[in-house]
């Protein structure tokens, strides 16, 4: 397990920069937290280190944004799982495709849709501390997460 720290929303920028380094060598990344934990904020630095030039936002009604980079003309997708009701909702969206294209996978709300997940996901976990600082902790496919 890996951990990032981030005391102010002023270092989430160098925190994205720290997780592209060091955790960028797979491409599904499954980010867990709860309501206002940041997701959706760190997602959009990670995305912006990667060189996407796009308007970023949570796909909280859409499922499913993609992006590109301006920097390696990767494409990039972002999942927001938290208004699926049933799996069957996600695979008829085909998301195994997504998962399974090597192109950059950020999902929050993994938990929905755990069993569509492919084996080698990475999970994140955001957990919002006391002081308001949040900690990044990052799991490779063998660690487990709790």
């Amino acid at each position: 397990m890996k951990q990032i720290q981030i005391k102010s929303v002023e270092e989430i920028k160098q925190a994205a920069r720290t997780f592209v380094e060091t955790s960028i060598s797979s491409s599904v990344f499954a980010f867990h937290g709860s309501m206002g934990a940041g997701k959706t904020t760190f997602i959009k630095a990670i995305c912006e280190e990667l060189g996407v030039e796009d308007v970023i936002n949570s796909p909280t009604f859409a499922i499913i944004n993609e992006y590109r980079s301006g920097k390696s003309g990767e494409l990039i997708y972002h999942f927001d799982f938290y208004r699926i009701n049933k799996l069957s909702e996600a695979e008829d969206l085909g998301v195994g495709d997504y998962f399974y294209s090597g192109a950059l996978c950020f999902i929050e709300w993994p938990e929905k849709i755990e069993e569509l997940l492919p084996e080698d996901v990475v999970n994140v976990s955001i957990t919002e501390n006391p002081d308001s600082t949040r900690t990044v902790s990052i799991y490779t496919a063998s660690e487990k997460m709790y």
